[in-house]
């Protein structure tokens, strides 16, 4: 069992953990400098106990996924997750006095006097509510070999950042407030010129809603077959996933084309479905359509109704629409404002134009890059060039 010296029956995956070994091993009265080095390794000498409650409650195991599945587990499965926690509890009082570090108090959702039995029941509402493993703490996940592997890095981009397009911010807010709440919602199409906000609008939303229960799976155009198979996944989870597909685009003889419009169909539901599919895409209609197709098609109208079904069975379209030189300049404007830029506006905005024609069109991306190439001169008390 890992050279952990614990006899645990829910927990074990715990042992897999190089400080919850060297505890342990400590624990059980052999030589605690191992112990120690892995502590300072960690950097949680000023709180140890904290890192072992994260630890426990992020473990998937048996108890965990029954609860999250909103089912109440069963006595003799409450019992072993208790004793295991006894177990642990009753290794750290050995330390109380250590003054090679601090044990710290625990936890919410843990009983704060470290009772088992108190911990376990506050932790079947816990992993109830809010998942479990790493559904509890991280944003964004990606599928990769038949599993969902957490995505650690994700965009911190807030609704604040995003400038104007005030009213497309709205549907696709209202439609996952919608989503969250088990109110009907539609999955989502979001088109428009590159550099509107299409992507960062989704993960600004991301990081709106995550304490809502919100979360993400990226799902490249190649992993669409795959969409059965992640509903498949997490049905028994609590949480919401969008199933986020970005620049999207297919032939019309893809075979990808009707998976993805079997997952969308029947995408409006009363709150029993906690997957919605939300793409970008460059174009209206995501199937690829060409004058040959027309030409070469004994019902040509046949012909284009099939490539504009995909898109049409989106439920919610939200159109990105290009930036104009007044909406270019107002986000120009606003980006400036909140880096505190001091530059004249007169001259900021006739260098943001000049910035748009070099780099080949006006886009809140072009804004944001033009803002911050602004604030870092400033900074650095230096001319504006490029």
């Amino acid at each position: 069992m890992n050279n952990c010296i614990f006899k645990l029956k829910v927990l074990r995956g715990l042992c897999d953990d190089c400080l919850f070994k060297a505890f342990a091993s400590a624990a059980s009265g052999k030589s605690r400098e191992e112990f120690y080095y892995t502590l300072y390794e960690n950097r949680v000498e000023v709180d140890f106990l904290n890192k072992l409650c994260n630890l426990i409650l992020l473990d998937d195991n048996a108890f965990s996924r029954t609860c999250a599945k909103g089912e109440i587990p069963s006595t003799y499965l409450q019992d072993a997750f208790s004793e295991d926690l006894e177990e642990i509890f009753s290794a750290v009082n050995t330390f109380e006095n250590d003054e090679h570090f601090n044990v710290g108090a625990a936890i919410p959702p843990f009983d704060g006097e470290l009772n088992a039995r108190k911990s376990t029941e506050n932790l079947i509402e816990y992993y109830a509510a809010h998942g479990y493993g790493q559904f509890i703490v991280c944003k964004a996940f990606c599928y990769e070999g038949g599993k969902l592997e957490p995505i650690y890095n994700t965009s911190p981009i807030t609704l604040d950042e995003l400038k104007d397009y005030v009213s497309e911010k709205r549907q696709i807010g209202d439609n996952i407030v919608n989503f969250l709440s088990g109110l009907p919602y539609a999955n989502m199409l979001l088109y428009g010129d590159r550099g509107t906000g299409k992507s960062s609008t989704v993960h600004a939303m991301l990081n709106r809603y995550f304490e809502d229960g919100l979360r993400i799976i990226e799902l490249s155009k190649e992993n669409i077959l795959s969409i059965p198979k992640i509903r498949q996944l997490v049905s028994d989870n609590p949480l919401k996933f969008i199933v986020f597909i970005d620049d999207l685009s297919l032939g019309e003889y893809d075979d990808k084309v009707s998976t993805l419009k079997a997952g969308l169909e029947g995408s409006v539901s009363g709150g029993t479905d906690n997957v919605m599919i939300v793409a970008t895409s460059n174009r209206r209609h995501i199937v690829k359509e060409s004058f040959s197709d027309r030409e070469n098609s004994v019902h040509p109208s046949d012909s284009m109704a099939e490539q504009l079904s995909l898109s049409d069975r989106f439920g919610l379209t939200v159109m990105f629409s290009t930036t104009d030189k007044t909406l270019y300049l107002s986000i120009v404007g606003q980006l400036a404002d909140d880096k505190g830029v001091t530059m004249d506006r007169d001259k900021l905005f006739a260098l943001a134009e000049r910035w748009a024609l070099v780099k080949g069109g006006r886009s809140p991306r072009r804004a944001k890059q033009f803002a911050d190439l602004v604030y870092a001169c400033e900074k650095r008390g230096v001319e504006v060039e490029f």
